[in-house]
């Protein structure tokens, strides 16, 4: 059986069927015939090679449509992620002009408040360490977690805001060009 396969595939590959004699030499004439729906003669003959060719064609188009309306998705799917984080740095933009516009003193201080407590709070831990005194060390990693998180949001938050603006503007000007 092998020899009539390794014959086969070299009949198609002379042919200018690569795909198809490459996809019978790894997966068998069987299974391909199956998946094409059309029975590859041992010998095939002028007309069996174009209508095969006519098959290989089809399934190279519908690979391609497939292949394009992924890219399609993914394109979209990036649009819409860069569209939820421009809506989510809005959103905090906002509620920070809002709490910087409020007459409470807790809003406008929160932030910076929660800074200095968590800053304080790991030097403290940090002292402490350096007495001798044992500090848990996963409030210590918390702790270091957390001062993160803040620090990122407090002086990385506005610049990150910046920086896809001014993406978005460049992005805005190549498409109006």
């Amino acid at each position: 059986m092998l020899p009539i396969i390794t014959s086969l595939v070299q009949t198609l590959a002379v042919n200018g069927l690569g795909l198809l004699a490459g996809a019978v030499q790894a997966k068998g004439k069987e299974f391909i015939e199956s998946k094409i729906g059309a029975r590859i003669p041992e010998n095939p003959s002028h007309e069996d090679l174009i209508k095969l060719k006519q098959l290989e064609i089809e399934q190279e188009q519908l690979l391609l449509q497939y292949t394009l309306k992924q890219k399609e998705l993914e394109i979209e799917e990036s649009k819409l992620l860069a569209e939820m984080h421009r809506a989510s740095q809005d959103n905090a933009t906002n509620r920070w002009q809002s709490d910087m516009g409020s007459d409470s003193k807790l809003s406008k201080n929160i932030r910076p408040g929660t800074l200095v407590y968590i800053l304080t709070a790991y030097l403290l831990f940090a002292l402490l360490s350096a007495m001798g005194i044992d500090i848990n060390e996963g409030y210590v990693k918390l702790l270091g977690e957390w001062g993160q998180l803040v620090m990122l949001a407090y002086f990385g938050g506005r610049s990150v805001e910046k920086i896809f603006e001014m993406r978005m503007h460049g992005l805005n000007k190549k498409e109006e060009q």
